[in-house]
């Protein structure tokens, strides 16, 4: 019988879908170089970018070989391919997200891998504090629940995309699906069988805020979540409505904070 890893010696694969990020992809792996739990292996997946993202990501590929780079064959305008490309290649037990303009501070693996302590939980997930575009912080932590089941979940996304890791063996192989809101759907569909999210309590994600239009994004996220309650759930209008004003109101508290 093959013994069975300590949870400190398990392998966590981490996926950085990339497109055009020269300005902050050196900064994303940089905070993934940091980590104070070192059992990782980091997979980018370039979607075909057309600035200097490949050059900077080359340049690392040399210095560490637990980075590795992939090359998706076409621009797919979203991030759900690059991060389908990266959970076909894991190697890990354990699969964590770090979009290319995020940063991790230093104890974000070590902190999370010790609460997978029972069965039933599948991700751990942690607060984030939310930066500027030229990564200036101001205190603007987002809070979430400690504990998450899937009928909280409904109530609107609380698990911060860039924090979260999850246990690729107790919810086998999933990948995204090509929708909106893919990420709010990725977890609701493992929460759905049972699992629980458990959050650190701890700050241990920057989360750049980019510029553009927010609102026109915040109108684009409304409808998606809808699309997932009323199209991918199979909800009824009443239930749809009930939880979307769950979801406005986390979204709200999102956006102002």
């Amino acid at each position: 019988m093959r013994k069975m890893k300590k949870i400190d010696e398990q392998l966590v694969s981490i996926i950085t879908s990339c497109f055009n990020s020269e300005k902050y992809i050196s900064q994303a792996i940089e905070s993934v170089l940091a980590q104070t739990y070192q059992h990782w292996e980091m997979l980018i997946v370039d979607d075909c970018s057309v600035d200097n993202s490949v050059l900077i990501i080359n340049r690392y590929l040399e210095k560490d070989k637990r980075i590795k780079l992939f090359v998706n064959g076409k621009n797919s305008k979203s991030p759900v391919e690059p991060r389908n490309i990266g959970i076909k290649n894991a190697r890990g037990r354990y699969i964590a997200f770090l979009d290319s303009d995020d940063i991790w501070l230093p104890t974000k693996l070590e902190n999370q891998m010790k609460k997978f302590t029972e069965d039933n939980i599948a991700i751990v997930f942690s607060y984030y504090e939310k930066i500027s575009e030229k990564g200036k912080r101001k205190n603007r932590i987002i809070f979430s629940p400690h504990i998450v089941i899937y009928k909280e979940l409904l109530k609107g996304d609380c698990i911060g995309f860039s924090t979260a890791i999850y246990d690729n063996e107790k919810c086998r192989k999933k990948y995204f699906e090509n929708i909106g809101a893919e990420d709010f759907a990725f977890w609701l569909s493992m929460l759905r069988s049972g699992f629980i999210a458990i959050n650190t309590k701890t700050v241990e994600v920057l989360y750049r805020i980019r510029t553009g239009s927010l609102s026109s994004k915040k109108i684009k996220a409304a409808k998606w979540t809808w699309d997932i309650y009323r199209k991918v759930l199979d909800f009824s209008v009443f239930k749809s409505v009930f939880y979307f004003i769950f979801y406005m109101i986390t979204a709200t508290y999102k956006y102002l904070k």
